[in-house]
């Protein structure tokens, strides 16, 4: 059996200490976290820096430092720096150096880096080695030289490469948040079904658990199956909370492609040991005929400014929407005249922040709003142009009126001035699966003594 303890969904986070304790006391064979996600959006991908602070980034690591020098047993980190790119995984070696320097110890850390150079994916995408995704963009060699940043995410095959370098902390680039738990029962000739599944269900610590805040958990793989076992007080697993967390962040809930295969768990079952933990067999690995990896990329589409402006009075807040609709048209006009561009150059969205600003249509809600944010975004090819084109939107927003017939409205701009200016804004761009015949090809992996 492996056992594996996960402090937490992800670095950054938070998780319970007490728990962690009660985790280290049960003797893990490897502490894994994820350090990082695609949730926040293209910028920390397009930057190449974390969104976590590095105050709280350090406090975390730090005491995961600690708990992995109590245990004796190798800590690994996947998706570092949030993004996982080169940076960010500098950046978090870096604080890990700092923090051995402070706690007086020494640790042989392995960096395993993801970045993917702008020649290997052209080459790659030249010779078909390149699929896309279901609903992924189209790309060229154009594209793809936009990027200021491509990843692969790695998979259990290379953590495994770090691990095996006697590592007691392995700082990876982008991985899959499943490899980082899966790849050490793998390794060790458990179950690959139940390492994938167990990894899966573990990913983001309690999530599968009743008290999903809580973050720490065990998960136990064997040559059979996985036992989950949530640690922190008030918090159980049962084989609902299990079972669907393989709906979270996957499409399909029996199936979940990782780098080589695929895990199928048609099979599975799920039984509770008692109210707490719980045992999952059944869960087969369908190992591929080619070893793909997913790549992730970020461009900056354009520049962005912004204005909000707060509206209060009813007949206002009752026909926002009409009053903004007229500003787009009349906005459009002037940019036209006195800038000399057209849609193709900009564009101008106007989101009523308090009024179905989530759903939209699809708000189910009835009412009135007491009072209705406007917020304009304008994008444009420039900042210098974006800000130019606010600057257009700011007397309509602060003075349109309803009616040409009527006295002249003034709603409130909460900051002065009332353009802010965002900078880049990025999207994601890739969607993609690049072929490989070594799974190391597009890593690179250095060992350093601290």
């Amino acid at each position: 059996m492996i056992r594996v303890l996960i402090p937490s969904g992800a670095l950054g986070l938070g998780y319970d200490k007490v728990a962690l304790a009660r985790g280290i006391g049960a003797g893990p064979d490897l502490i894994a976290i994820d350090g990082g996600s695609t949730d926040s959006g293209p910028s920390y991908l397009g930057r190449g820096v974390s969104k976590y602070a590095r105050a709280a980034t350090k406090a975390e690591w730090k005491g995961l430092i600690e708990a992995r020098a109590e245990a004796g047993v190798p800590l690994v980190i996947g998706t570092a720096g949030t993004c996982g790119t080169g940076s960010a995984v500098d950046w978090l070696y870096d604080i890990t150096v700092e923090i051995l320097t402070e706690l007086g110890q020494t640790a042989r850390i392995a960096v395993l880096k993801s970045d993917q150079p702008i020649a290997r994916v052209r080459e790659a995408l030249a010779t078909n080695r390149i699929s896309p995704l279901p609903h992924a963009p189209h790309i060229d060699a154009d594209l793809i030289g936009q990027c200021t940043h491509i990843v692969a995410l790695a998979g259990a095959e290379q953590i495994a490469a770090a691990l095996d370098t006697g590592a007691d902390i392995v700082i990876a680039g982008r991985t899959t948040d499943t490899a980082i738990i899966a790849a050490l029962p793998i390794q060790r000739g458990m179950h690959p079904g139940a390492a994938w599944h167990g990894a899966k269900i573990g990913e983001c610590g309690a999530l599968c658990a009743t008290n999903p805040q809580s973050g720490v958990i065990l998960v136990d793989v064997d040559e059979a199956g996985f036992t989950v076992t949530p640690l922190a007080d008030g918090a159980h697993a049962t084989p609902h909370t299990v079972s669907a967390h393989m709906l979270y962040e996957n499409s399909d809930p029996f199936i979940l492609y990782e780098p080589g295969g695929h895990l199928d768990v048609t099979g599975a079952s799920y039984v509770a040991l008692d109210d707490t933990r719980v045992r999952v067999e059944g869960s087969e690995w369908v190992p591929s005929d080619r070893y793909t990896v997913k790549l992730e990329g970020a461009r900056v589409a354009g520049y962005q400014t912004i204005l909000i402006a707060i509206l209060r009075d009813p007949r206002y807040v009752a026909s926002v929407q009409d009053w903004c609709d007229d500003i787009a048209v009349r906005h459009a006009d002037r940019v036209a005249q006195r800038m000399g561009l057209g849609p193709q150059d900009y564009s101008l969205e106007l989101r009523l922040v308090g009024q179905n600003a989530t759903l939209g249509a699809l708000e189910p809600r009835a009412g009135s709003a007491a009072e209705v944010g406007v917020m304009g975004i304008v994008t444009a090819q420039t900042q210098e142009q974006a800000n130019d084109i606010g600057k257009l939107l700011n007397p309509f927003l602060l003075h349109h009126p309803l009616t040409q017939d009527e006295e002249q409205p003034t709603f409130a701009f909460p900051f002065s001035p009332a353009e802010i200016d965002r900078g880049p804004a990025w999207e994601f761009c890739l969607n993609h699966v690049m072929e490989m015949a070594d799974p190391m090809e597009a890593f690179t992996l250095q060992v350093h003594d601290a």
